[in-house]
């Protein structure tokens, strides 16, 4: 389908793509979108492009991004395409079932590392794995929470494969972030485009802040029903800045860094006021584990709070995401997952995994090696799709390098199938073409489970390429969950 040479639209390799299928029939839900790109000029194109980066522009919205070769950063404009993404929602409600039950077996399992370690004996997983990795946290053994949830926001990575179906990459129990930009994305369209907004019935995410505040209160300790709750930034160099400031601001609570609390000699954390120390219940943490507290952490911490571990542990504060859940995180622990939902949940997983190959066993290794040109090679401990290695994008001289690095440290390596992304419409370089997205949801757990209704959508900008983080060059999109 072309118009005037501005959509310029084939098949992209293996991909599936979630407007046309692969004779280029638009799908019956895009109709809508494509009739209204299909009837517009290059310059109103334009103007709507222009539009959206003045929005983004005049509402403050940015990331920041660090210089791989020194300690400094940059503060730019967060990237949307103003094309939104679209997704049935009888499909997405199969989704969030999925990421419901995904989330719940998730949690049963970092509960059980830290007591009866039931899992880990069954499938008679190796120490290296788990037991002796960074995350595990000493400190957490014999730890039961309150509704039995390590992780309370998760941000689990999905795609959708060649056939169609949704997979998931992996899951992200520490401090996920980019909701902030789901949110702000929305107000973003419905400003630029209101007309084609309000032509689908398109289920909203403007709940989210109150949904998160309620999951927030619903794990306090404290007996009563107002607790104080807090948001524990790094301070305003941190890459996620913006998302903490966004996220207290709607929630109506304070933004603190670690300065503004104090643990009392009671063993209770305090937030410093004006008319004095107030009790704080409940702290929602954008700080690393090893951050929070200069006593079992990094000694050199001077972003976190000397005795919060303590307190914690003795019920007397709630952190969220609880410390120490990021045993569950773990590249290779991801492949895991489905038989923690058959072991704890006893039922079939509904979302899919990828097949996983680990670098420490030496059949993987081998495997993947001789297979290296249709695999992903993946540090298990990096996000920000930093180390990522792509098998197909490989010259003959650089595997041999690639796998010495490997076997200097394997366990620290996995890989998978590459399976190609699917496309979507996308406005580039004065045209409309196809290119690779990857999707973010929000899965809240307390005394409930909320799920966002589409999450965050990541675009690869570059023509062929699949990285899709904001940090290496990519963009996002809105995601339309539609009736």
């Amino acid at each position: 389908m072309k118009k005037d040479g501005l959509i310029n639209y084939s098949d992209e390799g293996n991909s599936y793509d979630e407007f046309f299928s692969d004779s280029l029939k638009i799908r019956k839900h895009a109709q809508k979108t494509l009739n209204f790109l299909s009837s517009l000029k290059l310059e109103e194109l334009k103007d709507i492009n222009s539009a959206t980066i003045s929005a983004i522009q005049s509402m403050g919205i940015t990331f920041r991004v660090y210089q791989d070769d020194s300690n400094s950063s940059d503060n730019r404009t967060w990237p949307l395409d103003f094309i939104p993404r679209l997704i049935k929602k009888e499909e997405w409600k199969m989704v969030e079932k999925g990421l419901i039950q995904r989330v719940k077996a998730l949690n049963m399992f970092i509960e059980d590392c830290y007591n009866k370690k039931n899992f880990l004996e069954e499938f008679k997983i190796d120490d290296s794995l788990v037991l002796k990795t960074s995350a595990y946290k000493k400190y957490c053994l014999n730890k039961k929470l309150k509704h039995g949830i390590w992780s309370h926001i998760c941000g689990s990575d999905l795609i959708k494969g060649e056939d169609g179906d949704f997979y998931v990459l992996e899951d992200n129990l520490r401090v996920p972030s980019g909701v902030s930009y789901m949110l702000e994305n929305r107000m973003v369209m419905k400003r630029v485009l209101p007309d084609l907004f309000n032509k689908y019935g398109v289920n909203p995410v403007d709940d989210y802040p109150s949904k998160l505040y309620e999951t927030l209160a619903s794990v306090s300790n404290a007996k009563t029903k107002s607790p104080e709750i807090v948001l524990l930034t790094p301070g305003i160099y941190n890459s996620a800045y913006f998302e903490h400031s966004y996220l207290a601001q709607q929630m109506g609570i304070d933004l603190v860094e670690g300065s503004d609390l104090e643990v009392g000699k009671d063993n209770y954390v305090y937030k410093k006021t004006i008319e004095g120390l107030q009790r704080v219940h409940v702290i929602y943490r954008r700080i690393d584990d090893d951050f929070l507290d200069p006593e079992v952490g990094n000694p050199e911490s001077t972003i976190g709070v000397k005795g919060l571990i303590k307190s914690w542990s003795q019920k007397k504060v709630s952190i969220i995401n609880a410390p120490g859940c990021g045993i569950a995180d773990d590249k290779a622990v991801y492949s895991y997952v489905p038989d923690m939902i058959n072991f704890y949940l006893k039922e079939k997983p509904i979302l899919k995994n990828i097949d996983t190959y680990f670098m420490n066993n030496k059949e993987h290794r081998e495997f993947v090696e001789k297979n290296i040109h249709n695999m992903v090679i993946k540090p298990v401990a990096e996000s920000g799709g930093y180390g990522i290695v792509i098998g197909k994008d490989l010259k003959s001289n650089e595997v041999a390098p690639i796998f010495r690095k490997i076997k200097n440290n394997p366990r620290n390596f996995v890989a998978q199938p590459y399976i190609s992304l699917s496309t979507s419409p996308t406005f580039s370089n004065d045209r409309i073409e196809p290119r690779h997205l990857d999707l973010r949801p929000f899965i809240l757990s307390g005394l409930k489970h909320y799920v966002t209704v589409g999450g965050l959508t990541r675009v690869a900008l570059k023509k062929g390429s699949s990285i899709v983080n904001s940090s290496q060059g990519g963009g996002s999109k809105d995601t339309w969950v539609i009736d």
